[in-house]
């Protein structure tokens, strides 16, 4: 035994007899040999827990025994363990595991495992050595991150020799990094909500998240706090039953795997095209989903397993069931309704009831619907109109003088004149006759019309039940007018 391991036993045994003969507080040993309370009780609990308890028993056992009783040697563990820490990366995707339950699952079956912050050491070290993005850990089926590629893809008009940008949209996993890209003619609010939908499509479930980039037709108000959704955006994420959480401005660091996606789909997808020909969206997208499939059954390159693989392990049991039919593409807006209680979309015209002239109304229309809204209330609906300038209008949505107006007809008119007397509608069959279109000669019609009704209400004014004298005026009146016309 060294000096000092002489010197260390002697310190101990002088430390256990103030402790057994005197009975010396642990706070006044550390103070007498100044040291730290805490050293002093590990050396009294130490002897205790092998059964030196008195001093007698202190003093039967000898320096060599003492030492390895209060100085045990320590666990001699294999210079390294190998963990696989690939299956520790996936392992973590999983919902509600973490580093701590998989440190016990591990030291559960490794004898002389590390210790819990070793553990945690070494995890970190594995995972500065990979990429970056692996340092955000995503839950699997939680989040969907959403985004353009800057690069556009240009498609000809076989026709006319027109070239069109078509826009690439890029959605990735957050778990397993799978990716779904589709060519799209423009970023409008229908086309980005149907390249969403196919996505669900593609990875086969919904995800609990989406995270898309504040462009217009995701985000109304980009804010730090409290981002307004567009309308349309959040009624196709309620039907499938997931929140969208949009990315902060100018923080792409906030969708990092989408960010990352489109960068490598960018590479690895759009730079094989860059010159080939195409003359149609679907030829283009065909091309690209051929590309992506290689792409998803790829694997990373410094781990042994694929996108399409993690996805299959981890998280395509995760995701939402899709609901039994699929979501119809709704755009809203606000509208204001003209004096003529009709509102427009697309240059198309709808009527509304009449009395909700000059208010504004929410407007809810797909391809085959156009839905007025009023404080949440619906007012109306109409089959929508594809045909520029064209008007549907309800006639219960008119006022009652319009709608008579629009009920009238020549035979209405003829008819009308007929039950005045015979001269008067032949007078009434010569104005419209006389003229290029029939409705010219309302007006003239009405103003003899005018004439009978001013008669009648002579009538009752005088309170005449007779008016014999009165009838044949208006015959008259009417005779001399239609042979005046006549001889014309």
């Amino acid at each position: 035994m060294s000096k000092q391991w002489r010197f260390c036993v002697k310190l101990v045994r002088e430390i256990l007899s103030l402790k057994f003969k005197n009975n010396t507080s642990k706070r006044e040993i550390a103070r007498i040999h100044l040291i730290s309370k805490t050293t002093v009780g590990i050396y009294i609990d130490r002897a205790e827990l092998m059964g030196i308890n008195s001093i007698e028993t202190l003093n039967s056992i000898d320096d060599e025994k003492l030492k390895a009783y209060i100085f045990p040697d320590p666990i001699k563990r294999p210079k390294e363990i190998e963990i696989d820490f690939n299956w520790v990366h996936k392992e973590l995707a999983r919902k509600n595991v973490t580093l701590m339950l998989l440190w016990k699952e591990l030291s559960s079956v490794t004898p002389n495992f590390y210790k819990y912050s070793q553990f945690c050491h070494h995890h970190n070290a594995w995972k500065k050595s990979k990429d970056v993005t692996m340092r955000i850990v995503h839950k699997a089926g939680e989040k969907l991150f959403i985004d353009y590629a800057g690069t556009t893809v240009p498609i000809v008009n076989s026709k006319t020799g027109e070239v069109h940008e078509a826009q690439i949209f890029v959605s990735c996993l957050g778990a397993s990094h799978l990716t779904y890209i589709e060519a799209t003619w423009s970023q409008n609010s229908k086309d980005f909500i149907s390249s969403n939908i196919h996505a669900f499509e593609f990875f086969g479930g919904i995800p609990e998240l989406l995270v898309p980039d504040n462009l217009k037709s995701a985000v109304n108000l980009a804010s730090k706090y409290e981002p307004g959704i567009n309308q349309s955006y959040r009624a196709m994420a309620k039907y499938y039953g997931c929140v969208v959480i949009p990315a902060r401005a100018y923080r792409p660091k906030d969708k990092a795997k989408v960010e990352n996606a489109v960068l490598i789909a960018s590479r690895c997808i759009l730079a094989r095209i860059r010159d080939q020909k195409f003359f149609s969206l679907a030829e283009l997208n065909q091309v690209l989903w051929d590309l992506l499939e290689e792409f998803n059954n790829a694997k990373f390159q410094k781990l042994d397993y694929s996108r399409r693989t993690l996805f299959n392990e981890i998280e395509k049991s995760t995701l939402k069931e899709l609901p039994s039919g699929r979501y119809i593409v709704a755009e809203w807006k606000r509208v204001r309704v003209n004096i003529d209680y009709h509102i427009e979309v697309e240059k198309c015209y709808y009527s509304v009831p009449y009395r909700l002239t000059r208010q504004e109304l929410e407007c809810r229309y797909t391809d085959t619907t156009v839905e007025l809204f009023n404080n949440g209330t619906r007012v109306t609906s109409h089959a929508r109109s594809h045909k520029a300038g064209h008007v549907c209008t309800n006639p219960e949505h008119m006022p009652k003088a319009h709608r008579e107006h629009l009920e009238w007809s020549p035979s209405r008119m003829l008819n009308w004149g007929k039950s005045i007397g015979t001269f008067t509608e032949c007078c009434f069959k010569k104005l419209m006759d006389q003229c290029e279109h029939p409705e010219l000669a309302y007006k003239a019609c009405l103003g003899i019309i005018g004439l009978e009704k001013n008669i009648k209400r002579r009538e009752q004014k005088m309170h005449v039940k007779e008016h014999s004298n009165l009838v044949p005026s208006v015959i008259t009146v009417l005779n001399q007018y239609w042979k005046r016309i006549w001889i014309k």
